[in-house]
């Protein structure tokens, strides 16, 4: 019998995200069931490594009758060299942040977010099917024309925060004050300085024995953290802590020491945070944006109006009253346990031979030179890593400026 093959193909495998959780679970999944399915990037964490193959290993282990599974948040390279292979493809989704949130913070990341939305509309007529891992990015890819989606629910594992609490942040921040917590990495979207702002009037006209607790890494977004640090001596608030990027034992620290999780986020395709809280029975208050009332799944508080006394109004309702606080959590378990009841290998693998048992589609094509410029492509990388002096030598794009490679 002929073993099925279902890889899967994205940018680059993080450590400690969702995306990098979901794609372990995936090829769980995948050879549990008797596909043989690797992993091909163009960079991981390097704790993560050891679980990848490069992504230019992959026309070597391409087929018509293969299944890729390619997450797509950013256009990349590995991205451009999946679409051009011949093998079926499955797309999965996991939402591109509007680019003007990073106007003026990172212009690399405006373009990349630009050029990324651009290029998912290609693959309308590329893969058998798009699938969101939530409704709302589901929606948006109906909305861009994919003809076939679907919903591959985020199901999360916990098993990060089923670990021994680190015991320096635990006799650091368990104690008698008020720990107000927001987890996420450091970006606009995000809207850290709404969570400080709100957290400002809290312990100004509420609690002062309070403090807020950020934490996510903010490597590419030091200039948004300096304007955070500037927005907090501006307003004089003490107690705000920037944490920075943590292990899983100061995670689950943090979490059982926190008496409030506070989302602002205007921008989210899931948010895992948000359900990490209800697993640790911490009261959710978040704003009502995009992807995080479905997130919420009736639970927590959601807000709607971003006025800084009424936010900070519902903060020490929430933090002050005992019965409102147990009843909020237990909504939160209920919801927890709706999204858990959720059978993600079942949904997964439904999907998967779907797309294998489905007539195939006819491959859009690309430009006849498309694989001489990705050799190309290589060598001027290889110039730009190993030898600089040499890759600043040649000559400029007749637009002027760098070498015209794609980086």
């Amino acid at each position: 019998m002929t073993t099925r093959v279902a890889h899967q193909v994205l940018a680059t495998l993080g450590y400690g995200d969702a995306i990098g959780h979901e794609v372990l679970g995936i090829q769980r999944v995948l050879r549990e069931a008797g596909f043989r399915s690797d992993v091909f990037v163009e960079t991981a964490d390097p704790r993560l490594e050891h679980l990848t193959r490069d992504f230019r290993e992959l026309p070597d282990d391409s087929h018509p009758d293969h299944l890729l599974v390619h997450h797509f948040s950013l256009g990349s390279k590995a991205s451009r060299v999946a679409f051009a292979l011949p093998d079926r493809m499955v797309l999965i989704y996991h939402n591109i942040t509007p680019p003007e949130y990073f106007v003026g913070v990172n212009k690399h990341l405006v373009e990349q977010c630009y050029k990324g939305r651009r290029e998912l509309g290609a693959y309308t007529r590329r893969v058998m099917m798009a699938l969101g891992d939530s409704d709302y990015n589901r929606q948006e890819l109906e909305h861009l024309g994919f003809p076939a989606t679907g919903v591959l629910p985020v199901v999360p594992s916990f098993a990060h925060l089923d670990v021994t609490p680190d015991a320096r942040l635990a006799q650091e921040f368990d104690d008698e004050w008020t720990n107000v917590l927001f987890v996420g990495r450091v970006i606009p979207n995000k809207k850290f300085d709404d969570v400080i702002r709100f957290f400002h009037v809290y312990k100004r006209d509420y609690n002062p024995r309070s403090r807020l607790l950020l934490v996510g890494a903010h490597s590419g977004f030091e200039r948004y953290l300096v304007m955070l640090h500037h927005l907090v001596a501006k307003l004089g608030v003490p107690d705000v802590h920037f944490l920075g990027h943590v292990s899983n034992e100061q995670l689950t620290a943090l979490y059982e020491a926190a008496d409030l999780f506070l989302c602002a986020s205007e921008h989210e395709g899931f948010c895992v945070p948000l359900v990490e809280a209800f697993y640790k029975d911490v009261p959710v208050i978040a704003y009502a944006a995009t992807a995080v009332p479905a997130t919420l799944d009736g639970a927590g508080v959601l807000y709607a109006d971003k006025d800084q006394d009424y936010v900070a109004a519902l903060m020490d309702g929430v933090v002050s009253n005992a019965r409102l606080r147990d009843a909020i959590i237990e909504g939160q378990r209920q919801a927890l346990a709706r999204l858990l009841d959720r059978d993600f290998a079942v949904t997964l693998l439904g999907f998967v031979n779907q797309a294998l048992g489905a007539p195939g589609i006819p491959h859009p094509g690309v430009a006849s030179d498309f694989w001489q410029q990705v050799e190309q492509a290589e060598r001027l990388e290889e110039l730009r890593r190993y030898r600089p002096s040499a890759y600043l030598a040649l000559p400029p794009p007749p637009s002027g400026g760098e070498p015209a490679v794609e980086r």
